[in-house]
Order: structure tokens, then C-alpha cells, then sequence
């Protein structure tokens, strides 16, 4: 490929995908404003402590659960406050049930009150304890919260179930209608990549189909890079998402293979993050939920190519893969040492799992190094490279509209605006196997 001009958009192509992630460790803090009329939000958190997966018991989604015992949590955060609030955070949920109502934690100082629709947004003094403050919220689902000082209202970091409104996150006790949760520092203790956050949509009923996303922080967050996807307001019915957070690491954890964009090798532990997929993320989704039968894959740019790289590795745990402008020519860029997904696909033929590929921009494209691959043109959002791996894996034996499916946005850009103005196209490919 030509490295000038990938070089030229790789700048965008990292700031649309999100190459930064919510700290694994440390403070939150919500995007401030006080509650609305309409909407309301939760508290502001500091939390350290251990690396978790899965926890050790299974959830409803909606914090079920036997009640927590008041002083036993008390005594447990006053013992180990960061370690307590992560393992809760697994466990049962923030804010945690108990016989009294639900529990919230501050640990800001200045955060010495929580205000929320069950106070008018009054604010209610939280109680001071050794190293944080706590409150009993009533439990009524769908209640939204925030912490604040009086003036400034931050959404709670450590609370499960979570939304957006005007003035950014808002926090909630978990309600029975489709809504957003999350769990924090979810690693796999036999790689060695960063913990990250998981998102999940959970539709109202029984979900039969759920969707694996990666690049999470940027699906359902509105202020995120280029207004993020908007998953959530094109979502089919019936449908989980669950979002995984990138890192810092992304474009190494994003490729299959090492390629060079000019500094040298860089890129190809996608196989360590298909292990993190498959032995952390997927058993915390079927502890706390029970995952549905119909499983599939998307991402976008990076986050396409490795969708398609997991579900290489494991054709026959998932239904299909969707890749938005994936950088599927990953591998060629500098000198071609690296197999491209297109010579993967190529070499193994058609697969059980159906394909989804799109891409704005436009041709020309051209194949003028001779390495085989057509991204030597002008072509621009990885048009050249998707036009030829889907023309690849129809010579596979994919068929067109069973389980190959092709879009062209003509001079679409690249970045979450333009994502999420066509991202309901897969998301009802996927609903209809």
C-alpha cells in the first residue's frame, strides 16, 4: 500500500475508533450539570483494587439477589474500600441491595451528598464513614442519581446501570426496561492484556440474538468521538450488545498480525484479545445473563478486522461477523511480510459463519507495489480493500444475500457519525438469522 496516504488518514482512523478507554483504576467523573426536569444522574467514585472476570455468582441483570447485610458491607469497605467496591461491582451491583434499600458509596470528600428522583433533587446527606461516605437509596427501580456537593452533580463510576442525557452519564437502580450496564477491569489472567470495561445493552424480554462489539466506550455514548454510534436507538428488539472497551494497546490488540506504518513492527496480539473474548467476556455475559443461542461480531475500522479475525479462529461459535470499513488490508501496508485477512479467507474458503462488509469513500484502486493486494489507489475509508475481499470470498463460495452481505456509502467518511447513519443494516442482517 501506499504508506503516504494510509499514513494520512490513520490519525482519524485512531481518534473515530477511541484509543483511549475509562481508566482501569481511579476517579470518574460524570459530565456534571445538575439534573434536568427530565432526567437525573448518579455519583462520582474512586476505585482501585484488584482485576476481575466473571465474579462468583449469577446475575439477573437487574441486581437481583438476596440482600447484602448492612454492617457486613460497611465493614468490608471500611476493611478494604477499593476491593469491596469492585467485587460488589461483579457481584450484585451498584447500588447494592440490602434490607434497608440500596447502597451508595462516595469517595470524594466534596461529594457529601446524593440527590436523585427519590429527593426531588433536594440533595440528601450521605452518612461519613472511614474513607468514603454511604446513603440508602429506596429501591424503586428505574430511580435515577447522582452525588454532588451542592452545586456540581457526577454520575456514580461504580453503579451498574447507566444512561446519557443532556448534561452527559446518568445513573440509575437497575429497571426492568431495556437499559445499559457495565462491569469494570474484566481481564483474562492468561494474557497479558489491559483490564477494560464492558457495556451491555439489555433489551426488554428474553434477548434471543446478542451482538459482541468492540471499541465499547464509543457504541452508546453520545459524547464520544464524532457523537459515537447511537447503538441503543438502532438496535433491534430482542438484540444484547456488549461493548468492549479498547485500551491504549488498540492497534496492537485490534490486528492479526504485525505490520509496519513506518516506525517499525507493530500490531498482532489479536489472537490474545480473541482468548479475552472467548475465556473472560463470554462467560461473565452467560453468568449474568445466560447468553443467547444466536451469537454474532461487529466493529469498524480495526474493530472490523478483528471481528472477522475472531470469527476466523472460531467459525463455528458464531453466526456472523460485521466489519464497517474494516482495515482488512492489515498486513500490506508497509513491506507485505504479514497474511492479509483477504490471502486468509482466500487460502480456507468459505466459512459457516455470514458476512457483513461495508465501506464509504470511493476508487480508484490499484495493486501497483504487486504485493496483491489493491490498496495502492486513491480509494479512501478501505473501500479497495473491502471491494476485493468481498469479491474474494464470493470466489470462496459465500453467496450473496445468504451469508454475504455488501454496502457502498459512496464518499462516506471515517468516523462514528458515518458508522452509526448505517450500522442498522447489519444489526438487521444479524436479527434475521
Amino acid at each position: 500500500m501506499r504508506l503516504a496516504a494510509w499514513l494520512s488518514l490513520s490519525p482519524l482512523l485512531l481518534l473515530a475508533c477511541g484509543d483511549d478507554s475509562d481508566p482501569p483504576t481511579g476517579s470518574a467523573t460524570g459530565a456534571g450539570g445538575g439534573p434536568s426536569a427530565t432526567t437525573t444522574v448518579g455519583s462520582g467514585a474512586t476505585g482501585t483494587g484488584g482485576a476481575q472476570t466473571t465474579g462468583s455468582s449469577t446475575g439477573t441483570g437487574q441486581g437481583g439477589g438476596a440482600p447484602t447485610a448492612l454492617q457486613d458491607l460497611l465493614a468490608r469497605l471500611r476493611d478494604d474500600r477499593d476491593g469491596t467496591l469492585l467485587e460488589e461491582s461483579f457481584d450484585s451491583g451498584w447500588p447494592v441491595l440490602v434490607d434497608e434499600g440500596r447502597v451508595v458509596v462516595s469517595t470524594e470528600p466534596a461529594l457529601s451528598l446524593v440527590a436523585g428522583d427519590f429527593d426531588a433533587w433536594a440533595g440528601t446527606p450521605l452518612t461519613a464513614d472511614q474513607g468514603f461516605s454511604w446513603g440508602i437509596l429506596p429501591d424503586q427501580p428505574g430511580s435515577r442519581y447522582k452525588l454532588t456537593d451542592g452545586t456540581t452533580f457526577e454520575a456514580d463510576p461504580w453503579a451498574r446501570a447507566y444512561d446519557y442525557d443532556q448534561f452527559g452519564e446518568i445513573t440509575m437502580i437497575p429497571p426492568a426496561t431495556a437499559h445499559l450496564e457495565r462491569y469494570f477491569q474484566v481481564e483474562d489472567s492468561a494474557v497479558s492484556l489491559e483490564p477494560r470495561t464492558v457495556r451491555v445493552w439489555l433489551p426488554e424480554g428474553t434477548p434471543t440474538h446478542v451482538l459482541y462489539v468492540h471499541d465499547g466506550q464509543n457504541l452508546f455514548d453520545p459524547f464520544s468521538a464524532w457523537g459515537g454510534w447511537h447503538l441503543q436507538e438502532s438496535v433491534p428488539a430482542g438484540m444484547m450488545l456488549v461493548g468492549i472497551d479498547n485500551t491504549p494497546a488498540r492497534m496492537d490488540e485490534y490486528t492479526h498480525v504485525a505490520d509496519d506504518l513506518g516506525s517499525g513492527p507493530i500490531g498482532g496480539l489479536g489472537d490474545e484479545y480473541a482468548a479475552l473474548l472467548e475465556d473472560a467476556v463470554r462467560p461473565l455475559i452467560a453468568s449474568r445473563y445466560g447468553e443467547p443461542q444466536t451469537v454474532g461480531l461487529m466493529g469498524s475500522s480495526l474493530g472490523g478486522l478483528i471481528s472477522l479475525h475472531v470469527a476466523y479462529l472460531n467459525p463455528t461459535d458464531y453466526a456472523f461477523a460485521a466489519s464497517l470499513s474494516g482495515t482488512v488490508g492489515w498486513g500490506s501496508i508497509g513491506p507485505h511480510t504479514g497474511e492479509t485477512l483477504i490471502e486468509r479467507f482466500e487460502a480456507a474458503g468459505a466459512q459457516p459463519f455470514a458476512v457483513f462488509l461495508d465501506s464509504g469513500g470511493n476508487g480508484p484502486c490499484a495493486d501497483s507495489d504487486g504485493d496483491g493486494i489493491d490498496d495502492d489507489g486513491a480509494g479512501a475509508d478501505n473501500y479497495c480493500e473491502n471491494i476485493q475481499l468481498r469479491d474474494t470470498l464470493d470466489a470462496a463460495g459465500y453467496t450473496f444475500d445468504v451469508d454475504l452481505f455488501h454496502w457502498h456509502e459512496p464518499g462516506a467518511e471515517h468516523n462514528e457519525a458515518a458508522w452509526a447513519a448505517r450500522v442498522f443494516r447489519p444489526m438487521q442482517i444479524f436479527a434475521g438469522l
